[in-house]
């Protein structure tokens, strides 16, 4: 009767793992071969060896380097960031009484709205024009400053920009994640611990963090994983020519050796593609390890 279950239940399951194994498992290994494919030709579908080049051709490309560089850049700034500010805003909406659906509501609202719309709002805000120096330049103008161009400008200005964009993008999320862990902590805990004197910070790290640490940790890894990936956000507000604008990332790089004005080189995407996923099992597997000692699960 047992393995009559176990074949029925492989039975339901069977649909998912088609599916995955068609979508994910088989596209994942034809990278990995394509990757080693040295001067493949997708029109003729013919290559001349089998080796590392694409990679060490990869690794030389000044473009990629600077990919990994602003990918870089963007992860260690935005991840800390957003987490942090995203914490703050729900400890301050968990101890909201009035209009705290409206508030939460409205914190949601970037995450549903279209990342194409949301950067060109930016742009406004940030591109001066031949009518105005937008608003974050009217800003710096009160405080005695001179026009900054944040998109067309030097590099530092458009990664703030960059980095101030995905910040707002993606905190949405994770206050709505991190308002449910708040709500999730038993109140008698507190009761507890006003009855012995502790203080509100005490409270916040020997029961707020560690009751919450496992939501914490899977943003910290999805916010990882994430920025590693982005994209979409940089062409929202710089275009498609990322190069040009010296803004590039890793993924972004993969989509130009595809299909942009250089692509048509499958095997060097395929390289740079196993990179990143490198890159992210690294980095994945690091925070696994902190994990074991700081989430209490």
């Amino acid at each position: 009767m047992a393995t009559k279950h176990k074949w029925k239940a492989w039975l339901y399951l069977l649909p998912a793992l088609a599916f995955l194994a068609f979508f994910l498992v088989y596209p994942l290994f034809d990278v990995v071969i394509y990757s080693f494919e040295e001067g493949y030709n997708f029109v003729t579908q013919t290559r001349y060896g089998i080796g590392l080049y694409n990679y060490s051709y990869v690794l030389h490309d000044p473009y990629f380097l600077n990919a990994i560089k602003n990918t870089f850049i963007m992860v260690i700034i935005t991840v800390p960031i957003s987490t942090g500010l995203s914490l703050l805003i729900s400890l301050g909406l968990s101890h909201i009484k009035t209009l705290r659906n409206m508030y939460q509501t409205i914190y949601f609202l970037p995450y549903v709205t279209n990342t194409l719309a949301v950067g060109l709002v930016f742009m406004i805000l940030f591109k001066p024009t031949e009518y105005s120096d937008g608003l974050m330049n009217m800003l710096i103008h009160m405080f005695g400053g001179e026009t900054i161009d944040f998109i067309n400008g030097p590099y530092a200005a458009k990664m703030f920009v960059m980095c101030t964009y995905i910040i707002w993008i993606v905190m949405p999320f994770k206050i709505l994640i991190l308002t449910s862990a708040l709500a999730s902590v038993p109140e008698q805990f507190y009761d507890a611990a006003r009855i012995d004197g502790a203080s509100s910070f005490m409270m916040f790290r020997k029961i707020t963090l560690p009751v919450i640490s496992p939501s914490l940790f899977y943003l910290i890894i999805t916010g990882f994983i994430g920025a590693f990936k982005e994209y979409s956000d940089a062409v929202a507000l710089f275009g498609v020519n990322l190069n040009s604008a010296g803004m590039n990332t890793i993924v972004g790089y993969v989509y130009d050796m595809l299909y942009g004005d250089s692509g048509g080189y499958p095997s060097y995407a395929s390289a740079a593609a196993i990179i990143l996923f490198f890159i992210i099992l690294v980095i994945t597997l690091i925070n696994l390890g902190i994990s074991r000692k700081k989430v209490h699960y």
